[in-house]
């Protein structure tokens, strides 16, 4: 019976003793902060929470913080390990930025560095011709189009991409306040309907192989075949027209009669008609200097097709 209570006593003992030990461990485990929005971002999270970074907590509700998908990244997939920045050394008075940052201009991580960890995963589709391309070459950073973090990405919004692409190409948007522009600012058309931010084979990083097919896409009536064609029309319609705005109708560069006489200067009509000092005035007994002569006159008054034609009469009658 002695033998028993000692046996007995020694088990308690040992089983206070466990508990001891584990209580720590659990204590620690219990301590362990859960994932937060992506998977194994709680290292990162224990300190970027919604009280200290609201706007990097965000990205759960962008297609990067969709847990179900298994291409989902983590932080760690876009900003390295960041092990100092994680662990801050004991003799570091600061703390060690993060392996790659995502900003313009920044010292941690270059444009070439930022972008390759994006090209990782987006490398294919539109962004085929992403390398040698003028964002490229001019050393733009996806990070400064994009906003990875919002749940609304602006430049992703056809009312509010031109917005993005005006803060570098200042003339394309005051050319947008002309008085003929096309809907941008409306929001019935975006700068990428015309242009692949992304790079592509054609000028201009034009989402088509040509400015006139690429024009095509919405003036189909312009694209014919006709009969009759305007040449300038079939080589290139900026030939005639300013895309991105003009003050001119139509967003001309020119106003008529000027415009076709920039092609149009053979002797007599069409030319003599408004340039010509031999012809009566406008007003009976009234001299009238060529300028006055050109006023009331206008090309397109007569040749109204300018873009091409099937009239019977021929080539010089296209109405």
């Amino acid at each position: 019976m002695k033998q028993l209570r000692h046996v007995m006593a020694l088990a308690a003992g040992l089983g206070l003793a466990l508990a001891f030990a584990a209580g720590p461990a659990a204590a620690q485990k219990s301590e362990q902060r859960a994932d937060l929005v992506l998977r194994g971002d709680a290292k990162c999270t224990r300190c970027h929470d919604e009280e200290d970074s609201p706007d990097l907590i965000k990205i759960g509700k962008t297609r990067h913080g969709v847990n179900a998908d298994q291409r989902t990244p983590t932080c760690t997939s876009c900003h390295g390990e960041s092990d100092s920045h994680i662990n801050k050394p004991a003799d570091a008075k600061e703390r060690p930025k993060p392996d790659r940052l995502f900003k313009v201009n920044n010292e941690v991580t270059p444009p070439e560095a930022q972008n390759e960890a994006c090209l990782g995963c987006h490398e294919a589709s539109a962004r085929i011709h992403w390398q040698g391309s003028a964002h490229d070459r001019s050393r733009v950073t996806c990070a400064s189009c994009h906003s990875i973090h919002q749940a609304r990405d602006q430049v992703l919004v056809k009312e509010t991409q031109a917005g993005v692409c005006f803060t570098c190409h200042k003339e394309q948007r005051a050319a947008m306040f002309r008085f003929s522009t096309h809907p941008l600012r409306s929001g019935w058309m975006a700068c990428s309907d015309c242009h692949a931010p992304h790079g592509s084979v054609s000028e201009h990083n034009l989402v088509r192989n040509t400015v006139n097919e690429t024009c095509y896409t919405c003036h189909a009536d312009k694209r014919g075949p006709f009969l009759w064609e305007h040449p300038p029309v079939r080589e290139n319609c900026a030939e005639c027209h300013n895309p991105h705005g003009s003050n001119v109708p139509s967003m001309l560069k020119v106003r008529g009669p000027y415009l076709c006489q920039q092609c149009h200067i053979a002797p007599f009509h069409p030319s003599t008609l408004y340039s010509g000092t031999n012809l009566p005035p406008l007003r009976p007994g009234v001299s009238t200097p060529a300028f006055d002569k050109m006023l009331g006159q206008q090309c397109a008054n007569c040749h109204s097709k300018v873009h091409g034609s099937n009239h019977p009469s021929g080539a010089r009658f296209t109405r």
